[in-house]
């Protein structure tokens, strides 16, 4: 019998907790086979990904959570994060400027804001 999506997002998760990210992606991939359209998935599987520098793999999950959830600062975030990896500056800091409006207390993401001027 196989595991269940929520298990295995479960097992990933707990193995991104313990600094285990290229295991997590063993679980994520497979629960994300089970409910693709999951953002919860999508977004744990981004976190294993960028942490491994698997930056365009990345991109792609959290590319996929915002077109699951629009209006998702932390994807915006991470996105921002992956492209910013990838050396695309302009396009990362337009997904930092919306994270940031979306959340428009978070220091954190304020601070990603580049000054490409």
């Amino acid at each position: 019998m196989s595991e269940s999506a929520y298990s295995l997002f479960q097992r990933g998760r707990g193995q991104l907790k313990k600094g285990m990210a290229a295991q997590a992606t063993v679980s994520l991939e497979k629960a994300k086979r089970q409910e693709p359209e999951k953002a919860s998935i999508r977004e744990a599987l981004g976190i294993a990904y960028f942490r491994i520098g698997r930056w365009e793999e990345a991109e792609a999950e959290f590319r996929k959570v915002l077109e699951l959830a629009p209006v998702d600062d932390y994807a915006h975030y991470a996105l921002g994060r992956c492209l910013e990896k990838q050396g695309r500056d302009a396009e990362a800091n337009t997904h930092y400027k919306l994270a940031s409006s979306l959340r428009p207390g978070s220091e954190q993401y304020r601070a990603r804001i580049l000054d490409l001027d």
